[in-house]
């Protein structure tokens, strides 16, 4: 024990060893030097040495060699090769003094380093003992575990031993067998993974297969599973393969329990956002192949043409059906997009509901899955809306029926609809699209249709179409799907109509309706194009041909058919004649316009941005049926008077005359401009006869254009307020204003000329103003008895009012058509007795009491005949009679007020007036002549 107690003290001694430079010459190398002279120079070296100070920065000096641990370094010879070939004392004492200055700093330094490292030194001491202290113990430890190990090699025996050998080899033996019977049971795996996928089972197939991925990893030292993992991966890729393919058919066939199927499979699978990036591309690649394949099985031909010529190679007459075939095919699509969105959309919050702990990855993927939803709708209505208006655009719709037509507006409006439910989006695209359609299609139509009025007006019999008391315009079937929006014009009236939308399913969800039934907003009939579904069959089969409200036993025969041209006229006219006719008085021409006005209604419903053109092209036709009957009517008035014509009844027939009806000037080719629309000018037809005075000159047949005309007014006033609801925001739609206000308000007015013609020929004016030239009306006396003229007109008037009478046994006469007859006769007798006034070239007092007295006379007959009282017009007469009496000074005043009274009369008032005093006369006659052109 001293012994390695010593060895270890030299172990240590020899690691702290200072690195102390080998010092000294070898004697072999040099001569031995007088031993005298060597004992001097040490001598002198020491003195030299000891007598100056050593600095501690010297050993810094010291070379690195001197610092070498290994072993074959002579320190000697090494100074020794460093002296010069020639030697001098004092060089070799000086290198001999500088040795030793550095041998003693190093010398001071190691001793330093001694007594630095000394506290050091004692501490490892310290540590070696206490580590002898435990060696011991542990020597202790292991003699007691020997004598125990011998102990019990003593006491078992081998049985003892065998037993535990056996025991530990069946421990082994039940392993393998587990290990067996686990790698039998993945080896058949493969059978029910393939039953699950056969099932639709995604995540039972997937959770069993990455058990069975994981189980594998754990025996993967085995060769045989090494094999069977590598049949895992490609089971996998398998699945993902029937994962994308079952997730490509949900973009046309949507099932909820399916998908969330597929979801969960993913899910498990740690591809949530890749699925829904895959399903963006299926939805995108299901657009493209239903749309081709949709087209191409109307057009038929080579599949492998492209998508646009597919759609100009659809016939015409399959163009329609191709449109709606589109539509529903894409809309399964659409509505399967948004049976996905609403599916995620709850899942998000029953996750909500569930649990507050949120996982940030599966956070993050549902955020992804909502925003990459919300964002592709957008993008998935644009691919559809593409499809639509490149077959649109590509589609001739030119002479496609109108019911067809207003059809594709219908879907197409529908469409526009749902993608503003859907993403917001306006689908500008296609309303374009179909604008140029509708265009193109409507100016075609309208020439047509204002062409074809132009003959229902020459070939019009003007015979009454007998209705219901209660028949309006909306009655029309062609005015039936615009019943939800005319009524909501009571509620425009009332309310600002910018906050209000002309779509009748406002409130109502009817999207959400077509998705939770599973029917398409496309299969539709002619008049369901847009509105609610208020159309049913059971409704429609019990309407009838013309009205909504009424049933086919009231509807006479006439209503049940076209009313173009009567063959039999006479026959129609005995028909009408026994018919006891109570409602408005509407002719075969009306109805048509009517019909017309509808259908022309249901375009810019259905289609807001050609609505001015349409309102203009309805103008049109009222315009050409008020010209029209004007122009029939008043060829053969007799009388030129301007009071016949109200000034905006004038400004009306100049403006249609100018705009509607083609003149001398228009040239060939400006007429044969479909935008051109100018008729030329209507002729009146053959059958209708206005030269026999025993039916009034077809005071009849005028009375109903009229009336008529007057009805079809008042029905375009009924739709005022809806069609300025329709171009509210148009900057055009001054025109409209203008029509209310100047067209059809001087409607009314061309009663007047049109009746006045009738009079005009009826009284005989030029016998009645030659029996008033026979009246002496320079009497003296004062007359009791009226004049021979009076008894004639009296006469003539019962006369009309009795032919009035016989002809309101067939066409029903109204009080106001009535009044507007006898004011045209009032009219036309007071201007008669003011022109036969004005002949008298002199007039005594008792002959202008005489002209009052056969006025009153008149105008108390004309009263009690006619029922009308006053007398219209009685004042032109009673002035006119009273100016006689007028004195000079108030004359000239009277004069220059009434400027009703034409030159003529004013001349002849003057004349009898101022008969006695000719400077007078002159003066008022030049006076009356200045203001010639006013009159």
């Amino acid at each position: 024990m001293e012994d390695l107690k010593f060895k270890f003290f030299g172990l240590i001694n020899k690691q702290n060893a200072t690195k102390v430079p080998l010092m000294g010459l070898n004697p072999d190398l040099l001569n031995p030097p007088d031993s005298q002279k060597c004992e001097d120079l040490r001598s002198e070296a020491d003195q030299s040495t000891e007598s100056e100070p050593i600095p501690d920065q010297d050993i810094e000096s010291i070379e690195g060699i001197y610092f070498n641990m290994d072993g074959s370094f002579d320190p000697s010879r090494y100074e020794l090769e460093k002296l010069p070939m020639i030697l001098h004392s004092k060089e070799i004492e000086k290198c001999y003094k500088k040795l030793k200055q550095q041998h003693q700093v190093v010398s001071k330094k190691v001793l330093q380093l001694i007594m630095q490292k000394q506290f050091a030194c004692n501490t490892e001491f310290e540590k070696i003992l206490l580590l002898q202290e435990q060696l011991q113990d542990v020597l202790e430890i292991c003699k007691i575990g020997r004598a125990d190990l011998k102990l019990a090699k003593e006491q078992f025996t081998t049985a003892s031993l065998g037993i535990l050998a056996n025991y530990r080899k069946r421990q082994a033996v039940e392993d393998l067998l587990n290990n067996l019977n686990t790698i039998k049971t993945l080896q058949r795996t493969g059978d029910r993974l393939q039953e699950l996928l056969n099932e639709g089972n995604y995540p039972g197939a997937i959770s069993l297969l990455l058990e069975c991925q994981s189980a594998a990893q754990t025996y993967k030292h085995f060769h045989c599973i090494a094999k069977l993992n590598e049949n895992l991966q490609d089971i996998l890729v398998q699945v993902e393969e029937a994962l994308d393919t079952t997730l490509s058919k949900m973009c046309t066939n949507f099932d909820v329990a399916v998908y969330a199927s597929i979801q969960e499979a993913y899910t498990l699978l740690g591809k949530t956002q890749s699925a829904m990036d895959q399903l963006h591309l299926h939805f995108s690649a299901a657009i493209h192949n239903t749309a081709l394949a949709a087209v191409h099985g109307y057009a038929g031909g080579d599949m492998k043409r492209q998508y646009k010529q597919l759609c100009q190679a659809v016939p015409r007459e399959k163009c329609i059906a191709c449109l709606t075939e589109l539509c529903k095919s894409l809309w399964t699509i659409l509505s399967s997009y948004y049976l996905v969105v609403n599916w995620h959309n709850a899942q998000e919050d029953k996750a909500e509901c569930k649990s507050d702990v949120k996982d940030l990855e599966a956070t993050f993927s549902k955020q992804y899955v909502k925003h990459k939803l919300e964002n592709s709708m957008v993008r998935v209505w644009h691919d559809v809306e593409t499809k639509i208006s490149t077959y649109l655009t590509n589609t001739d719709l030119t002479h496609t029926k109108f019911e067809q037509f207003v059809q594709v507006l219908g879907i197409v409006n529908r469409l526009v609809e749902i993608g503003e439910e859907l993403c917001g989006y306006k689908s500008e695209n296609l309303q374009e699209s179909i604008k140029e359609q509708s265009s193109s299609y409507f100016s075609h139509y309208h020439a047509s249709r204002l062409d074809e009025l132009r003959m229902y007006l020459e070939n019009d019999g003007w015979n009454l179409c007998p209705v219901k008391s209660n028949f309006v315009a909306t009655q029309l079937l062609e005015f039936r799907s615009l019943k939800p929006s005319l009524n909501n014009c009571k509620v425009w009236n009332s309310l600002d109509s910018s906050n209000l939308s002309d779509s009748d399913n406002s409130g109502i969800d009817w999207l959400q309706k077509y998705l939770e039934d599973g029917s398409s907003p496309f299969t539709i009939g002619l008049d369901d194009s847009m509105d609610e579904d208020i159309m049913m069959k059971d409704d429609l089969a019990n309407q009838p041909a013309y009205f909504s409200d009424e049933s086919d036993d009231d509807i006479p025969d006439e209503l049940k058919h076209e009313y173009v041209d009567e063959p039999d006229h006479a026959r129609a006219s005995k028909k009408k004649c026994k018919l006891k006719q109570t409602g408005p008085m509407v002719t075969n021409t009306t109805l048509s316009i009517l019909r017309v006005c509808g259908k022309y209604l249901q375009m810019s419903r259905l289609l807001r941005s050609i609505a001015v053109t349409v309102i203009e092209s309805m103008i049109q036709f009222f315009e050409l049926c008020f010209y029209t009957v004007h122009l029939f009517f008043t060829s053969d008035l007799q009388i030129n008077s301007d009071s016949l014509y109200s000034p905006k009844l004038k400004l009306s027939l100049t403006r249609i005359r100018e705009n509607l009806i083609v003149s001398e000037n228009d040239t060939i080719e400006d007429n044969g401009n479909a935008k051109y629309n100018k008729v030329r000018q209507p002729q009146l037809s053959s059958i209708v006869n206005l030269s026999q005075p025993e039916k009034l000159h077809g005071l009849a047949e005028r009375i109903v254009a009229v009336e008529s005309l007057i009805f079809l007014g008042q029905q375009y006033e009924g739709l005022r307020p809806y069609l300025e609801h329709l171009i509210i925001n148009s900057p055009q739609r001054g025109f409209l204003h203008q029509f209310y206000m100047q067209t059809i308000a001087s409607t009314v007015d061309l009663r007047k000329p049109v009746y006045m013609a009738v009079v005009s020929q009826v009284f005989d004016v030029a016998n009645i103003l030659n029996l008033m030239n026979r009246v002496n009306w320079e009497v003296t006396d004062v007359m009791s008895q009226h004049s021979n003229y009076i008894d004639a007109l009296i006469q003539e008037v019962c006369t009309l009012n009795e032919r009035l009478n016989a002809i309101g046994t067939c066409t029903p006469l109204h009080v106001d058509v009535c009044n507007a007859v006898w004011e045209n006769v009032a009219h036309l007798i007071t201007h008669t007795l003011v022109e036969g006034f004005s002949n008298a070239k002199k007039c005594s007092n008792g002959g202008r009491a005489l002209m009052q007295l056969d006025f009153t006379q008149l105008k108390s007959k004309f009263e009690k005949v006619t029922s009308l009282r006053p007398m219209p017009h009685r004042e032109y007469v009673e002035l006119y009679i009273k100016a006689y009496y007028l004195p000079e000074n108030s004359f000239e005043e009277w004069i220059k007020e009434h400027k009703e009274y034409s030159v003529k009369h004013l001349v002849g008032l003057i004349s009898a007036a101022c008969q006695n005093n000719k400077k007078t006369r002159q003066r008022l006659t030049a006076l009356v002549e200045e203001q010639r052109p006013s009159r």
